[in-house]
């Protein structure tokens, strides 16, 4: 079995023990878990499509809590809203990927799918809040939302560009 084969079955098999060890666990009323995740499941790859989100292994995920500038042409919905934030999404990304880059990732918290199906999670590396890390670097912002609704107007990231 090659090393990739190997990876992939340890995914499975954790995946597949996580949902038969949650079944039998008493929920926590604090923790919104809708998905059968393990989150003492480690990783050691991760694409990050921007600065906020991307694929653990196959899991499709979103930080929580945080928003990322867009990266995204200005034309297409969902994009940035100006080149100055373009420009700083790329830049934002790019230090996520040196950020995780050779760690061992893993989810710490697991909030349930949002409305694109992705994961939306507390990730860690090596021990380190990735989104705590990207905020505290002035990548991110944070954001918070609670029940998978925003509690406040998303960061303007276009704004800067203005002064």
């Amino acid at each position: 079995m090659n090393g990739f084969e190997c990876i992939v079955k340890s995914l499975f098999v954790s995946l597949a023990l996580g949902a038969m060890l949650s079944s039998c666990s008493p929920s926590n009323a604090q923790e919104v878990t809708s998905s059968a995740y393990d989150t003492a499941a480690s990783y050691s790859s991760i694409y990050w499509s921007d600065a906020d989100s991307g694929k653990i292994g196959e899991i499709k995920f979103r930080l929580a809590n945080v928003d990322a500038p867009e990266t995204g042409s200005m034309k297409q919905r969902g994009g940035a809203k100006c080149e100055y934030e373009r420009k700083l999404g790329y830049a934002s990304k790019a230090y996520m990927v040196g950020f995780t880059k050779g760690k061992t990732t893993r989810i710490a918290r697991d909030y349930g799918e949002d409305r694109y199906g992705r994961l939306v999670v507390d990730l860690e590396a090596d021990g380190d809040d990735v989104a705590r890390a990207g905020v505290n670097a002035g990548h991110l912002r944070d954001w918070l939302h609670i029940k998978g609704r925003a509690q406040y107007a998303k960061p303007d990231w276009c704004a800067r560009a203005a002064n």
